[in-house]
């Protein structure tokens, strides 16, 4: 099966329609895959931040809604790929959200989408808790709690995006609302799936495997981003000079004394906002370092 191409949309797609076309939600029109620079550079700028004006404006409402309760659904007839290309990148659509958790940047989207179609072609409400994500199933319950503050809420995902570098999850605007996202328009966030034990079980519960599961949220946490964990010392050593060599820092060697094992784990930090969290993800990059991990302790 050929990947589909999806263009004009900084939130996602659908599934292809009838005569080859498709339905872009950023759009909201039909395409025949011709776009012109103009709307690919603004395609660019709207994933890469979200601006306060982008909310309620005067209208902003009195209360904010609950979280969704996690129910079983059936999966979208759209949205679902089994895989897509936005942009030449291609996306592969999970089979499930079991053991889903992931660290990272999240983003928010707002009045310009609202009343618009999503990728599963339901409409947007930026006042719902709803989200965006490039490869979970359409639909899924996820649990965002952001690392700097520890607010956390349950978001329904209905949307595919953000397709920005360094982004995993973009929320709706009630959603960022309740993190406390809207003034620095991103965050970090951590993402955990919610599932079922069985698929005709009726109560949701937890389908997560933690990397570390003794690792609880503090309030005085800091976040530092985990660049390698070694069994063997010296390679945490030759690790940490590639880092201070390449002036990514500050940088440190942490013993993990609670293994049982000897592990050595190389780390940046801490991390004071997105801003710090970006540019060492580029020069981690450009060290040809791409697997990282945030961390809070």
């Amino acid at each position: 099966m050929r990947p589909e191409t999806f263009f004009g949309s900084n939130r996602g797609f659908t599934a292809p329609l009838a005569g080859g076309l498709s339905r872009c939600p950023g759009n909201r029109g039909w395409t025949a895959g011709i776009v012109l620079l103009a709307l690919f550079l603004s395609f660019v700028a709207g994933c890469a931040s979200r601006p306060a004006s982008d909310g309620p404006g005067a209208g902003v409402p009195a209360t904010l809604p609950p979280d969704p309760v996690p129910r079983q659904e059936p999966r979208s007839r759209y949205g679902n790929g089994p895989y897509y290309e936005v942009l030449g990148q291609r996306y592969e659509v999970m089979k499930t959200d079991s053991g889903y958790r992931e660290r990272g940047v999240a983003s928010w989207y707002g009045r310009k989408f609202h009343g618009k179609l999503t990728s599963s072609q339901e409409t947007y409400d930026m006042y719902a808790m709803t989200a965006a994500h490039k490869t979970l199933p359409l639909p899924s319950y996820v649990k965002v709690t952001n690392l700097r503050n520890h607010k956390s809420v349950i978001v329904r995902v209905n949307d595919r995006g953000p397709f920005v570098s360094n982004r995993i999850i973009d929320l709706s605007y009630a959603a960022a609302e309740r993190l406390d996202m809207i003034r620095d328009g991103t965050g970090l966030v951590e993402v955990t799936a919610i599932g079922y034990d069985e698929l005709d079980s009726s109560e949701p519960a937890r389908q997560v495997r933690l990397e570390n599961p003794e690792e609880i949220l503090s309030p005085d946490a800091s976040i530092y981003v985990q660049v390698g964990a070694f069994g063997n010392a010296e390679n945490a050593r030759r690790r940490y000079s590639m880092l201070r060599d390449g002036g990514v820092g500050p940088a440190f060697v942490h013993e993990d004394a609670a293994d049982p094992r000897a592990l050595y784990r190389v780390r940046i930090g801490p991390i004071a906002d997105v801003t710090q969290y970006d540019s060492i993800v580029a020069q981690l990059e450009r060290l040809g370092i791409s697997e990282t991990h945030l961390v809070t302790e």
